[in-house]
């Protein structure tokens, strides 16, 4: 019998044919389906070309991160058997309004070929994707078993789109609507819901901005038993919060409605009781209009929490302090800088277990408001784990941040955006070069950097020189010339995506990432030097590339402000709008 008949080759490097190890085919389709990393399955797929049939044809999620970047039918030719997909759509400067709305990323194409290629279809997870109702009345009709959608920064439907979701997708498990652009027609969706569904696990709603019917929303949660999240919105308030977690004791996620109405002595007891009967929380989000009065009804699950997101909360630092006390084993806190330092303080004293720390603005334009760099070397100094940092402020010192690399060597992420433009150090009025160069020489695992403040070519220069790990950077008002952004094309070897905004970066610093060009996924370049010359160069010398040009109404021709370059399979998009070029 032929040996491919009944099994599968694996040859090493330089391997004799007639010592081919040999793997039955089955034993191959159960390992491979105990791995669920996709970057694990695309190394296992280069082994040989019987490995690579075999993850093909056992692969259930695919994960597409420019849905330009390939076509439908190229993924559905790959993989013929995908139960969920993940698919992301705009570059991710369309969430500062740098994209036009109408550019593009429509899903509905990817829907009609998946509606023939994938009609078990399950899961959808889309961000920044521009989805109509049509859509997702398309997507509830057409994929019987479908399951899962999460929507994130997505624009383009309304609320009777999540109607067509509720009323056909009888199987539905999960539906969770984050951050989108979503024309919020009122809460009777919810009502669309079947009486018999009872299968939802994750419900997220919370920034939908419309009151919603709550008896359809109690009646849901009462008769799904395997709810486990719940996102509510703002318009749900305390009462209405306790009543819910009546029903549902056994969520490991909470986002609270409003906390905006007076508490009083029996309602206060009431919902500490409701708190204290979740024993599995370990996520808790929201908390609209707190206030130290309120607090006390959530302290029963503090103890347990792993994630807190207070980034909608405009909490101050003794609030902050009166939660953190009791939260000794978070691992991932979100806040808005009305903490301010002391709030920050309040953190490094009670947090020894932090891993990520992010500090959202609630007011860039106040530069009386916020955080700054006392309130960062605090949290570096109680929190040794740290690991990832998103954190805005309107001022640093060199000094703080080469403290914060010392204190915390193990980020992976660093993001320090300081607001004012060009910003230099507020002490000695110096450059942030030395603050930068501190986080890559010591932080040698970092994968994610966004600079800021006033930097001059030197700080890329230690970019290019250290950041050897380094996978995605940020810039914005930064640099003196070309030689900045060279620095870092020839020498972050895993570079995946580089996103620059207004700096003085040309022509040769667009054409000195050819190299890196090959094996990045793209690269956004705005409000800088490039000319549509520059740009036409690269296009012809890297034709695998797609180079496109989004061109301002009344602009320079000569120029191009904002230039979107990325890896694809598929070559130019076809549903290009007039003022996006494709050279």
């Amino acid at each position: 019998m032929d040996p491919a008949a009944t099994g599968v080759t694996v040859a090493g490097t330089g391997a004799d044919p007639a010592k081919t190890t040999m793997f039955p085919e089955e034993f191959l389709k159960r390992t491979f389906s105990l791995i669920n990393s996709d970057k694990d399955r695309n190394s296992v797929s280069l082994v040989c070309k019987d490995w690579y049939n075999v993850e093909r044809m056992s692969r259930r999620h695919v994960s597409i991160r420019n849905c330009y970047s390939v076509s439908p039918e190229i993924v559905t030719a790959r993989f013929p058997a995908i139960r969920s997909v993940t698919l992301k759509g705009k570059p991710r400067f369309s969430d500062f309004n740098l994209v036009p709305d109408d550019w593009g990323a429509d899903v509905q194409p990817w829907l009609n070929v998946f509606a023939t290629a994938y009609p078990f279809l399950e899961e959808l997870r889309l961000k920044r994707m521009a989805v109509s109702d049509e859509s997702l009345e398309f997507l509830a009709l057409n994929f019987d078993d479908f399951k899962a959608l999460s929507m994130l920064s997505c624009e383009g439907f309304s609320t009777l789109g999540l109607e067509a979701i509720a009323t056909h997708c009888k199987n539905l498990t999960e539906l969770d609507i984050q951050e989108n652009g979503i024309d919020d027609l009122g809460g009777d969706w919810l009502s669309y819901f079947p009486e018999n569904l009872t299968s939802l696990e994750v419900l997220n709603f919370s920034t939908l901005t419309s009151e919603v019917s709550f008896d359809a929303l109690e009646s849901l949660v009462s008769r799904c038993k395997s709810l486990r999240v719940l996102k509510v919105n703002r318009k749900i308030n305390l009462e209405q919060l306790g009543k819910l977690l009546v029903l549902a004791p056994q969520l490991i996620e909470l986002g609270t409605g409003t906390f905006l109405e007076e508490l009083v002595s029996g309602s206060v007891n009431g919902l500490e009781n409701a708190f204290s009967k979740c024993g599995n929380l370990v996520t808790l989000s929201s908390f609209w209009d707190a206030t130290l009065l309120h607090l006390p009804v959530v302290y029963p699950v503090c103890g347990n929490l792993t994630f807190l997101n207070l980034s909608y909360a405009n909490i101050g630092p003794d609030e902050l302090e009166q939660i953190l006390s009791r939260s000794k084993r978070l691992v991932r806190l979100w806040v808005v800088d009305t903490v301010g330092d002391k709030g920050l303080e309040a953190v490094g004293s009670h947090c020894p277990l932090l891993e990520e720390l992010r500090v959202f603005p609630v007011d860039p334009f106040d530069q009386q408001l916020g955080v700054t760099d006392s309130g960062l070397v605090a949290v570096s100094k109680g929190c040794p784990k740290l690991h990832y940092i998103l954190y805005f402020c309107q001022r640093m010192t060199n000094a703080a941040v080469i403290t914060v690399a010392q204190n915390c060597p193990n980020f992976t992420h660093f993001r320090l955006c300081i607001m004012n433009p060009s910003e230099p150090d507020y002490l000695t009025n110096e450059p942030m070069d030395e603050a930068f160069g501190a986080i890559v020489k010591t932080c040698t695992k970092l994968q994610r950097l966004s600079v800021s403040g006033l930097l001059t070519d030197l700080a890329f220069e230690y970019i290019g020189r250290y950041a050897k790990n380094l996978e995605t950077l940020s810039v914005a008002f930064a640099g003196d010339s070309d030689l900045g952004m060279e620095y870092v094309m020839r020498g972050c070897p895993k570079l995946k995506r580089v996103e620059i905004r207004d700096c003085p970066f040309g022509d040769s610093a667009l054409l000195s990432g050819l190299t890196q060009y090959e094996s990045m996924r793209s690269l956004w370049m705005s409000d800088c030097n490039v000319t549509m010359d520059g740009c036409k160069k690269l296009a012809e010398e890297m034709s695998w590339l797609n180079v496109e040009v989004i061109k301002d109404e009344g602009g320079d021709d000569r120029l191009a402000n904002k230039v979107y370059v990325y890896r694809t399979v598929a070559g130019p998009r076809k549903d290009a709008p007039p003022f996006v070029v494709t050279l």
